[in-house]
């Protein structure tokens, strides 16, 4: 496990920031082995924070689809997910949730980490 990310931790919640002038490809493989390297250190709570990404803009359906799948297939059904993002990048039907869900994980996005923390520790 020598490649296992290092989270902040708060309590038992894992905390990844992702900022910067990242490539957005770049941005979401690096979520994808975050959530890999959480699901190896049996984290069950993972926030990940996307707020200082200055590259992003708001995926297509399809992008959606891609990640949320790939994201879920990552977390697995015992770790609860929270993507904190500004609110033009969160589709306002959440389909990245609903997908997430249909493949098994328990995941949800927000604008504000407080409200990611309550969700988390199930006080949604």
């Amino acid at each position: 496990m020598s490649n296992a990310h290092r989270f902040q931790m708060l309590g038992d919640i894992a905390i990844l920031r992702v900022g910067g002038d990242v490539p957005f490809a770049a941005a979401m493989q690096s979520i994808t082995a975050a959530i890999v390297s959480a699901q190896q250190q049996h984290i069950s709570k993972l926030m990940i924070v996307t707020l200082e990404l200055s590259t992003m803009k708001p995926p297509s359906i399809a992008t959606r689809h891609f990640l949320a799948r790939e994201w879920a297939i990552a977390a697995g059904a015992a770790m609860r997910v929270a993507i904190v993002a500004k609110a033009e990048m969160i589709d306002p039907q959440k389909l990245g949730v609903i997908v997430a869900r249909n493949f098994g994980a328990t995941a949800d996005a927000f604008t504000t980490e407080q409200d990611a923390i309550a969700w988390l520790d199930g006080n949604d």
